[in-house]
């Protein structure tokens, strides 16, 4: 590594952008503790903040995989996550996805995994992108509206999660679920109460699972304009049962949820 007390600061942090190794930014780090220039100093803090900000985020997504690492170290292959969102809604579909990650995972690319429901949005859409390019094998089901009706909820939710984990491209060997049983799997399972927040494969999939319906949801809104789709993807805010109570139900919603009946019965 070249000395960097006669490199000007801009070079200095173009240099560290381009640098992949956390070895040699800290390296770099360290001669800029010494620097007689102000500003390199300073840029030298930033750089040991940010490594220290990373391996304390490394150390808690491998204590996210660490059940799934067991597994592995028992002899299973494939560990897959499965989760569902979508069953309180009015409207659309419910959803699941199921991911199973390689064995050696990029945790500095999964920086911020978390259960979907404590992530902003433009957080985990980053994620969706991460987990799919990072995935071995990742697969999503869709219930629709109409057979949430026939089934219920609970069931709608095991179908949604037992065909995203029977539609993996992988056959995982087990299977991690955010506490439910799935029935006629054949893979060995664990259900996890609030697994999408202490495992890394069941939050990948929550996540996954999450964008996909956002998405799905804001598609619906421009074919059934004026329920708002786009802004409650289908549960029951104020906006939407007021524009359910004027307009009624459109082919999508849930007509065995009680305001979505009474809509009809109007």
């Amino acid at each position: 590594m070249t000395e960097l007390t006669s490199v000007s600061l801009v070079e200095i942090r173009r240099r560290l952008e381009a640098v992949r190794s956390p070895l040699t930014r800290r390296r770099m780090a360290a001669q800029l503790r010494g620097d007689a220039r102000r500003g390199a100093r300073a840029l030298g803090a930033s750089v040991e903040q940010r490594e220290r900000q990373r391996r304390i985020e490394r150390a808690r997504l491998s204590k996210l995989f660490r059940r799934r690492n067991r597994l592995l170290r028992d002899g299973s292959e494939f560990v897959a996550g499965v989760d569902e969102v979508g069953v309180g809604p009015l409207a659309g579909p419910i959803v699941a996805a199921a991911v199973i990650f390689p064995r050696r995972v990029d945790y500095d690319s999964l920086h911020g995994l978390d259960d979907s429901k404590r992530l902003t949005r433009r957080a985990r859409e980053r994620l969706a992108q991460e987990i799919r390019a990072n995935a071995l094998a990742f697969h999503i089901a869709e219930i629709s509206a109409e057979q949430v009706d026939l089934l219920n909820t609970y069931h709608a939710a095991l179908a949604a999660m037992r065909e995203a984990v029977t539609g993996l491209s992988v056959a995982p060997d087990y299977v991690l679920v955010d506490a439910r049983t799935i029935p006629e799997l054949e893979a060995p399972q664990s259900g996890l109460i609030h697994g999408d927040a202490i495992d890394a494969s069941i939050a990948a999939a929550s996540v996954v699972a999450k964008v996909y319906r956002d998405a799905l949801m804001r598609r619906l809104h421009t074919r059934y304009p004026g329920y708002g789709f786009d802004r409650h993807v289908g549960y029951g805010t104020p906006e939407h049962l007021a524009a359910l109570h004027r307009l009624g139900p459109s082919p999508v919603h849930r007509r065995s949820f009680a305001p979505v009946s009474r809509a009809i019965a109007r």
